[in-house]
Formats: structure tokens, sequence, C-alpha cells
């Protein structure tokens, strides 16, 4: 049996994984005018890029999750990490639109998905007593890692330009994720961690059972209106920023406003995992969801207020990330609470699709509607409608849904 610092040593090499494959989305902003610049396309059509990446991060991520749990994380996180490091190295000398979703988009969207369903599955298998907070932690990881990089790669860009850029930090940060992946390995058959006082999840759930509950299907459609709102500012940030007068060259104590926002957005995003996670395990997951999604509406209606003020703007930027990014702890660990955690990777890989559909409408859709109304006003006003929807339906029909149905009573 495990030692009882395993699961603690499992959880840190997954969180290294995870920072290692989080900068092709979160840094994704920073190269969308220089991909414009060596391709001549337009905004809408290369923004498709990071819904391809996004779309296959999502929907392969039912197979991934079935691959995972019969070979085992270690050789398939380690291929994903690899391949979301190649896919830069190959996008650093992408000629055209094509080439760009080609190598950007397929390899680096195949590639982080299954590091990110086989990394939230295993946190799920080895904390049954703090799935929210362990699930938060390894989310985290995918926030927290572009902070490292977003300044080093802003600079990059500047001195030596696109490809050299891509070319450097695609084999750093592949190298970094195969080194940590190296060492995964999954917990035994229904483990439980010692002194635990959890005594497992009572019945199991297949991903065919769960895909026939109503319930999976409420939770997909909310993960759905959330990623899409803050899809939508991660990937459209310096395209409405610049529109509001905050770009490469204003100045927030003596800092260029882009990146540094980046930064401070990645500290929160990468908090509000663990945060929100721990306090799920205490208060219930619906009633942080209503908290925290209500909170984004809010935020995003703040940051919009601030618009004229570059340094409130920057700070609150972080609050608006700050309430977004706890869907990737709160969502996994409500579904493995709900269906069980025989099937929890392959579960969630269902579950994770909603995140493609929302890359979609965050991406070339939005961009689509800021063309057609010449603002991004509109754009903004559906996020904080499905922000604040999402929060009133995790409180009023997916907390009395559960009760009622109780757990795994589903067939």
């Amino acid at each position: 049996m495990p030692g009882k610092s395993a699961r603690w040593v499992q959880l840190a090499l997954g969180v290294i994984a995870m920072m290692a494959i989080s900068s092709p989305q979160y840094i994704w902003t920073l190269f969308v005018k220089p991909f414009q610049g060596i391709t001549g396309a337009s905004l809408p059509q290369v923004q498709i890029t990071i819904s391809v990446l996004i779309v296959l991060q999502t929907w392969l991520s039912p197979l991934q999750g079935v691959l995972i749990e019969r070979f085992g994380p270690r050789p398939l996180v380690m291929a994903g990490c690899a391949l979301s490091g190649l896919g830069w190295v190959l996008a650093a000398h992408a000629g055209s639109i094509w080439s760009l979703y080609f190598t950007y988009g397929v390899f680096c969207g195949v590639g982080t998905g299954i590091v990110y369903v086989g990394i939230v599955g295993q946190m799920a298998l080895w904390f049954p007593d703090r799935r929210g907070f362990a699930i938060g932690m390894a989310a985290a990881g995918y926030g927290f890692g572009a902070m490292l990089t977003t300044f080093p790669i802003a600079g990059m860009l500047g001195r030596a330009g696109l490809g050299v850029t891509l070319t450097s930090f695609g084999i750093i940060l592949g190298a970094v994720g195969l080194a940590a992946a190296a060492f995964l390995r999954a917990p035994p058959a229904r483990w439980i961690p010692p002194a635990c006082a959890i005594a497992g999840t009572g019945r199991d759930a297949s991903s065919a059972q769960m895909l026939k509950s109503p319930l999976f299907w409420l939770l997909f459609a909310m993960m759905t209106m959330m990623s899409t709102g803050g899809l939508m500012v991660i990937v459209q940030f310096s395209s409405f920023s610049a529109s509001f007068g905050i770009d490469s060259h204003v100045l927030v104590w003596g800092l260029a406003a882009l990146p540094l926002a980046l930064t401070i957005d990645r500290i929160t995003n990468g908090l509000t995992r663990p945060a929100f996670g721990w306090i799920s395990d205490r208060i219930g997951r619906e009633n942080t969801m209503a908290i925290a999604f209500l909170g984004e509406a809010a935020a995003i209606l703040a940051l919009l207020a601030a618009r004229s003020s570059p340094a409130l703007y920057v700070l609150l930027s972080g609050v608006v990330f700050f309430g977004w990014g706890e869907i990737f702890s709160l969502f996994p660990s409500v579904l493995t609470d709900t269906f069980g955690t025989r099937h929890a990777t392959a579960n969630y890989g269902f579950l994770y699709m909603a995140q493609g559909i929302g890359s979609v409408l965050a991406g070339p859709v939005a961009a689509l509607i800021h063309d057609a109304s010449g603002s991004w006003l509109p754009v903004f006003a559906l996020v904080v409608a499905m922000d604040a929807a999402t929060g009133l339906l995790a409180l009023l029909v997916l907390k009395p849904m559960r009760a009622r149905v109780g757990q795994l009573a589903l067939v």
C-alpha cells in the first residue's frame, strides 16, 4: 500500500505537469497579433486556432479518459506533455492559417487534453476525503503555470520574435512536463487513505449510466455557460483591452499593462481553484457555485465600469479570473461526488467537453459578434447574463435536484 506521503507527491507532480501545459491556452492572447501578421488572417480566423485547441482538448477527453483508466496515467500524460511542447515548436514554422490550426491547434489541443483529464481524474482517486481541495490544486497548476511564463514570453517576443519564442518555450515546457509525468502512478483500486473517514462513494456509475441522467446534462449546460465567459476574457483580452485604450504602450506602476494584467490573472486564476474547492468541501458545492458565479457576473460589470482607469482595470481583471477559474475544481468535484470514483477520469472527460463548446462561443463567435456590432459591449452583456443564470441554477435547480435524486440513484 502507498505510504502516507505518496499521494502528496502525486499531487505535486500533477501540479507541475499541469503548469507545463497551461501556456498554449493562457498565453494565447500574446500571440494573436503576431499570428495575424505572419498568416495575413483576420481576427476571427486566427481565433479559430484557440477554438480548435480547446475543442480537441475537451471533445477527445472521454476517449483519453478511457485510455488512462486502462493503461495508467504515466504513459498517456507523458505523451500529452510531449505533444503540447511539439505543437509550439511546429507552430514556429507555420506560414498559413491552416498550418497554424494543425500545429498550435491540433498538437497542443490533443496534448493538453490528455494531461488535464488525466491529472484531474487521478486527484479524484488519490484524495477521496479532500476532493475539492486536491482537484483545485491540480487545476491551479494549470492556472498558475502561465504566471511564470507571461513576462518571459512577452519579453522574448519583443526581442527575438515569434519563431524563436515558440521554439524555445516549446522545448522547455515539454521537457518539464515529461520529467514530472515520468513519476506518476495511480492508486490501488478502491484505495482509501489511512485514517480516512470516507468509506467510499457507494455505487459507481459508468459513463453510459451517467449520460442518461438529467443531472449530468444540467451540469454540462452550466459548465458550458461558465466556460464561455471565462474563455472569452482569456482569448479576447488583448483585443477588447486595446479597444478600451489599454494596450502594450500603457504602463501601470511602471510595467506594461497587458502582461501585468495577465500575470495577476494567472495568480488569481490559480488561487481560486483550491480556495473554492476547500470552501466547497465545507459549505457544499452548490452554495459555493452560487457565490462564485454570481460574483463573477458582478466582477465583469465592475471591469467594464473601470475601463477608463488602467490601474483599476488591471486589478479588476484579476477579480474576474478569481470568479471564473474555480469551475475546474467545483464541477469535477460535483461530478465525482454524484457518479462515483471508479470511472471518474472517463466521466469527467464527458463533462469537460462543455469547455469545447464554450471555446467556440468565446472565440470566433464572440469575434463575429464584435465585428457585426462594432463593440465588445454586446459580448460582455451575454457573458454577464450567462454567469448570473448559472449561479442561480446552482442554487435553485442543481441543489434540490441532487437532494431529490440522492447519490447514484440514476437507473
